[in-house]
This record gives structure tokens, C-alpha cells and sequence, in this order.
């Protein structure tokens, strides 16, 4: 709400270690003061104001993924969503943590069933492996090979997209989540990659890949505009392809 030329923000609360349940705080500031920000910025003044207040962020600039959160019913980035979009479409401005997630403190989550889950898709290049040993080589690509990984290798992992899918919600220990499976196909497409039959045998259940139904809520999460679905569907026909045995 907007009260005396001053924005209300909405914050949700929670220390388990003081209150037995969250609840949501309200901080107010000046419009003209915060026009020009970033919303990372009024989160920091509300740590001046109130010490007690925990979020995570690095390095402001929209490119480490760790301060991802719930804006106004959104996930995003708080250094990259300006004050001043914000007020084009609320009368105030509510903030939570990411959902699906195991809260620790405020806008705090716990992620490691989210890395957990980036990790069993081997998130790095397999070299030959040649006689029990590893070949030592150059990783030669030509640019149309190259040009195959745009828009696969962008995701800095702030997990505003798993948070976002109800197959993650429900399937957290066993569904990859979009993040994980858009920078396994960036492997699976990189043809410096010898691990491709691994990779595809290690997906070949009926969760890691096939629990995604579509929603595509990852599309529309993602702050630097990734598709992590049609990455899933590609993977999928792979799948389907690895089965049958066929090229």
C-alpha cells in the first residue's frame, strides 16, 4: 500500500529458532528516494534497519543466481528487478523465499536437493577414455558446432525455475528439474563430449526426465530467458531413440 508518498513492502519473516511460524513484515520507504533502484538495494536497507534480516546475494549484477525470491507472485532476481518496473504494476511490493524449498531463515532456502540433483547429470565435458586411460587433447570446435550450445549454457542456477515447477514440488528427489536437464542436452549437444550413451543411460527411468509434463513454467521464471522445456523435449526424444536403438 501507498501511504504518504511512501511504499509498502511486505516481507516474509521467519526464524524457527524465535517464532513457531513465518509471518510477513512490513518496512516502508519513501517512492522518490527508491525510485531508481534495484530491489536488491531496498533489501539492504531493510538489513540497515533491521539487523535481524536475512537474504542471500553476491554480486548484484545479475549473474550469480544466488539472491533468486519470490517478488509479487514471480520468481526473479532482486539485483535485476528495478523499483521503478514494480511500481508500474503493485501498490506494494510482497517478497518470499523461493518456493518448494525448506526455508532456513526469511528469503533463505535450503538448495542442496537442487545441486544434488545438478549433480547426477555430470554437469562438466567426459573425455575418451581410451584403454583405461584419458586421452590429453585439444577441444577443437567449429563455430556451427559451437553455435548448437546458444541458449544452453547460460543458467547461473538460481533455481527460479525448479521453484516454479510442481514436478520438482512433488518429485524433489527424484526429478532432475529444469535447471539440471537444460545444462545436461548443453552436454549431450557438445560434440567434444564422449560421455553421450552415459549421459542417456543414467536418465533412462521414469523420473529423472519424463515427470517434466510441459507447464513451461520454466520458460516464463527464467531471468535470462532460457528454455529449459525444449531442452527437456529434445532430451526426451533422445531417450526414446536410445531405447528403440535407433541413430
Amino acid at each position: 500500500m501507498r501511504k504518504n508518498n511512501h511504499l509498502e513492502f511486505s516481507i516474509y519473516r521467519y526464524n524457527q529458532d524465535i517464532h513457531d511460524s513465518p509471518y510477513m513484515e512490513s518496512y516502508f520507504f519513501n517512492m522518490e528516494e527508491i525510485r531508481n533502484m534495484m530491489l536488491s538495494d531496498v533489501l539492504f536497507k531493510i538489513k540497515k534497519k533491521d539487523p535481524t534480516f536475512s537474504f542471500r546475494i553476491s554480486c548484484r549484477q545479475g549473474v550469480c543466481g544466488s539472491d533468486g525470491m519470490n517478488i509479487n507472485g514471480r520468481n526473479g532476481l532482486a539485483c535485476i528487478t528495478s523499483i521503478k518496473d514494480l511500481l508500474k504494476k503493485c501498490k506494494k511490493v510482497v517478497v518470499k523465499p523461493l518456493t518448494g524449498f525448506t526455508i532456513l531463515k526469511d528469503l533463505v532456502v535450503n538448495m542442496s536437493d537442487f545441486f544434488d540433483r545438478y549433480k547426477e547429470i555430470f554437469p562438466y565435458i567426459i573425455e575418451n577414455n581410451e584403454n583405461g586411460c584419458i586421452k590429453k587433447r585439444n577441444h577443437i570446435q567449429s563455430i556451427s558446432q559451437r553455435n548448437k550450445l546458444n541458449g544452453l549454457y547460460g543458467c547461473i542456477l538460481c533455481a527460479c525455475c525448479s521453484s516454479s515447477c510442481p514436478s520438482v514440488w512433488w518429485n524433489t528427489d527424484k526429478f532432475i528439474g529444469p535447471a539440471g536437464l537444460l545444462t545436461s542436452y548443453r552436454f549431450l549437444s557438445d560434440d567434444r563430449d564422449h560421455g553421450k550413451n552415459f549421459r542417456l543411460n543414467h536418465l533412462q527411468d521414469s523420473f529423472k526426465v519424463f515427470k517434466c509434463h510441459n507447464i513451461m513454467n520454466c520458460i516464463s521464471s527464467c531471468p535470462k530467458n532460457l528454455n529449459p522445456n525444449r531442452a527437456i523435449r529434445k532430451i526426451k526424444i533422445m531417450l526414446l531413440k536410445n531405447m528403440l536403438n535407433l541413430t
